[in-house]
């Protein structure tokens, strides 16, 4: 998903949903089942599925429910480089461009 073409958060979450709609279809899993395993009513699922807005809390509890945590693993991963590396690093620029 490449999120530079989406001009409004309005059709990102139109998106979004749409795509957990697919998800869910293709498990063959109906809203109310996802709505019980992820602990939130049918309508949050419906709402999330709608675009309409929804809590993060209610779209991880969706998206864990639907096994589909591995969509997350770019918003989740650990830093390579130590922040303090970096700090350093950018101290480092900017000292050799102040002579």
């Amino acid at each position: 998903m490449n999120l530079t073409t989406y001009s409004t958060v309005e059709e990102l979450s139109d998106r979004i949903g749409s795509a957990l709609r697919q998800m869910r279809l293709s498990k063959g899993l109906k809203q109310t089942t996802i709505a019980d395993k992820a602990g939130v009513s049918p309508r949050a699922v419906r709402a999330l599925e709608a675009g309409e807005g929804s809590s993060l809390s209610t779209f991880l509890s969706v998206v864990k429910a639907l096994d589909a945590t591995d969509v997350l693993d770019l918003l989740t991963t650990k830093s390579q480089v130590s922040p303090m590396a970096m700090l350093a690093s950018r101290r480092r620029q900017r000292s050799r461009g102040s002579r």
